[in-house]
């Protein structure tokens, strides 16, 4: 097994950075094992109780803690997070799209045998 580190810096959204690193290094799978750092923009959807098929999407705009786990899945990343909020709020969801302008986010990611 293989461990990958990559860093989304400022300015940079997540989800079309990792999107692009994996296929320059023609990842097609693989667990995304750990996502830390902070955003300050994301948009995320959770299932609805009664139709596990129905998506809400809830977007955030302001800084936030994030960490979370995943998968590489024919090449796109496919990650849940937890999002940390100011006075100790928290949410999570599925993540569609991440914009770093504050700080930074580190993704590592084990492929391979």
């Amino acid at each position: 097994m293989q461990l990958l580190k990559f860093t989304i810096n400022k300015g940079e959204e997540m989800i079309d950075v990792l999107a692009k690193k994996f296929a320059e290094q023609n990842l097609k799978s693989g667990a995304i094992i750990s996502v830390v750092g902070a955003i300050d923009y994301c948009r995320i959807s959770t299932m609805a109780k009664d139709d596990p098929m129905e998506d809400f999407f809830t977007e955030y705009s302001e800084p936030l803690e994030i960490n979370g786990v995943g998968e590489i899945r024919e090449g796109k990343p496919h990650i849940h997070i937890n999002l940390g909020r100011e006075n100790g709020q928290t949410a999570s969801g599925h993540l569609h799209y991440a914009k770093v302008e504050s700080w930074y986010v580190t993704v590592f990611v084990a492929v391979g045998s």
